[in-house]
């Protein structure tokens, strides 16, 4: 899958952030850009709470767990960023009529979610190059 990030008319930074599947935004901060989308950090946190919520939602009608809904909520520390620490903090909020034991299952199955384990456990390479003049 190629995803592809254009700058968009409006805005002094606002991108376009084209998937096959539809676009969306992307901007920088106040106050200096408009703030008028998220920021990339924000899509970095944004895809581990997707995949927390897709593959708890999975796991749970898999085993016919009474899961009615999932919110995932994250909060991230950046301070450290510079100095090699990007804190991340999940909480899941588990609506239906679960055990204790189904609780305890989903949340150690959120931990498993492939982009949990991509931010965690994987190496990850970026070959960044120039593409011809265009």
């Amino acid at each position: 899958m190629t995803i592809v990030v254009t700058k968009d008319t409006e805005g002094r930074f606002r991108h376009q952030v084209i998937f096959p599947e539809g676009v969306t935004y992307t901007d920088v901060p106040k106050p200096t850009g408009e703030g008028s989308a998220p920021d990339p950090h924000a899509y970095f946190d944004a895809a581990l709470a997707c995949c927390k919520t897709l593959t708890v939602t999975l796991y749970a009608r898999q085993r016919n767990y009474p899961l009615d809904s999932i919110e995932v909520a994250v909060e991230h520390d950046g301070s450290q960023e510079r100095h090699g620490r990007y804190k991340l903090r999940t909480v899941l909020t588990l609506h239906g009529d679960l055990t204790d034991e189904q609780r305890a299952d989903l949340l150690r199955v959120a931990g498993k979610c492939p982009v949990h384990k991509l931010m965690t456990e994987v190496e990850i390479s970026i070959d960044t190059q120039l593409a011809e003049r265009a």
